[in-house]
């Protein structure tokens, strides 16, 4: 089995039932990172990848079960914390900062027999939608090296797709886990704040973001939930574990359910070649489950500089003394961020709590009305690998922000979203169907998105990969 042709499920169980030897899909991996054009590995670590998979073989010969994923080759994205490996966030200012522990969320992809192999590409300090930075230059997209992967977990969503590693980690704080998995062709979980630990030393911070992972399957990302999801005492925020996400798939009576579609959540602007897939895949997942579809007037607040405000104060925390004498050192729109963290004040915070509450009261609102709402992930199909955001959607002028329109909702409320590949655009790129749920129905969108696949199976590499 080479680790490009099926999910990381898959490759586990084969690995835990002696069929493939973890170092064999460790090499296949590691040749594909060696021969790869995406810019996705931004630390290797081989040697100590190849003594924790022969760990594994000498477990698996003598019997024991290293866990639900044993022998998979992983990437953990540059924001997440490796013992050992650099933790740079994409910045030339913290470049040489390496942890001496690993991540909660790590911690425990380890402890299930995850082979990391290294480090994935990431935006600095994920602020931004493509993954471009000036320490290590620019990621591409497997399905066309000339377009983004987005951002900010792009690195592990071109490693995925493009057959480097079966699946690697996320994080999401206004969309950086669904993004990419629109753009590449994957699965991208966003679940409901707290269900993924953060930490260690977790900071109040804009209570947005959210750990998980790039998969090519629905059972991927439900095993990952099985692996990683549960309380963590460094986690005020931390839910509740909760046992068999991938043994319970396909168990929820989907039909009857009331489900919203709707092209722009009323707050942003759909290029109409998106609307079309992604309207036509509703449709498709609403015959194949027998939902019933309702009519709503959605209209979610905007406020993408109230939303960027949020993570201000962490990212003057982050920086600290280091700034202005680090200012040449930072891409563009950090630079912008700091400079006008002089002018942050107490009405700033003030606009992010309103937006907040505004946005909670809207969701609870349309959640009144419906069970399930579809949209889509982005406004727009892959955009230059280069950067920057788009400023137009076809001939209609945008702000920046109008890229996270559709997925901010989810991160401000903590509700959960997942991407699931909804087909491709006329120019032959992926676009991505968003469905949200009430706060703890994650299991509910993995069943759904398990019904889209079952309906309208896609590929689980991009064409060509390895690339």
């Amino acid at each position: 089995m080479d680790v490009w042709t099926g999910d990381a499920s898959a490759l586990a169980d084969a690995i835990r039932a002696g069929e493939v030897r973890s170092a064999a899909a460790l090499e296949a991996s590691l040749a594909a990172i060696a021969r790869s054009k995406l810019n996705a590995v931004v630390h290797l670590d081989a040697d100590g990848a190849r003594r924790t998979a022969e760990a594994i073989d000498r477990r698996v010969a003598a019997g024991e079960d290293p866990g639900l994923l044993a022998g998979v080759p992983i990437l953990v994205k540059d924001l997440e914390d490796v013992a050992g490996m650099p933790t740079t966030r994409g910045s030339v200012v913290f470049k040489n900062n390496v942890p001496d522990r690993d991540g909660t969320h790590v911690a425990r992809l380890r402890a299930a027999g995850a082979v990391i192999v290294g480090k994935s590409a990431a935006p600095e300090f994920g602020l931004v939608a493509y993954t471009a930075s000036k320490l290590h230059g620019v990621t591409r997209n497997p399905w066309a090296l000339d377009r983004t992967p987005a951002g900010s977990s792009g690195g592990s969503a071109a490693a995925v797709s493009g057959g480097l590693v079966p699946v690697a980690t996320g994080t999401d704080g206004g969309g950086s886990i669904r993004l990419p998995a629109a753009y590449c062709g994957l699965v991208g979980m966003k679940g409901s704040y707290g269900r993924i630990p953060r930490g260690p030393k977790v900071d109040l911070g804009p209570i947005t973001t959210c750990h998980g992972c790039l998969a090519r399957s629905v059972r991927d990302a439900a095993r990952w939930y099985d692996v990683a999801c549960g309380y963590d005492p460094r986690d005020m925020f931390s839910l509740p574990r909760l046992e068999g996400w991938e043994a319970g798939l396909g168990t929820h009576r989907l039909d009857g359910l009331r489900v919203v579609v709707s092209p722009d959540l009323g707050n942003s602007v759909v290029h109409p070649d998106v609307q079309r897939v992604v309207l036509d895949a509703a449709e498709t997942l609403i015959a194949a489950t027998g939902m019933r579809r309702v009519d709503a007037d959605v209209r979610l607040p905007v406020n993408g500089v109230a939303w960027a405000s949020a993570g201000l104060p962490g990212l003057v925390a982050d920086l600290g003394d280091r700034w202005p004498a680090c200012a040449d050192d930072l891409t563009f729109e950090i630079r912008f961020g700091m400079e006008f963290s002089s002018h942050y004040r107490a009405r700033h915070a003030a606009a992010v709590d309103t937006f907040r509450t505004e946005m909670n009261e809207a969701m609870a609102a349309l959640f009144e009305q419906t069970d399930i709402v579809l949209c889509p992930v982005s406004p727009t199909e892959p955009f230059a690998a280069e950067g920057p955001m788009p400023r137009s959607v076809g001939e209609v002028k945008v702000d920046p922000y109008n890229g996270g329109a559709l997925t901010i909702p989810a991160n401000i409320s903590g509700y959960p979203a997942i991407s699931i590949p909804a087909g491709l655009s006329p120019a032959g790129l992926p676009i991505g169907l968003q469905a949200y749920a009430r706060r703890h129905e994650d299991a509910l969108l993995l069943d759904l998105a398990l019904a889209m696949e079952r309906a309208r199976p896609w590929p689980l590499v991009a064409p060509g990969a390895p690339v």
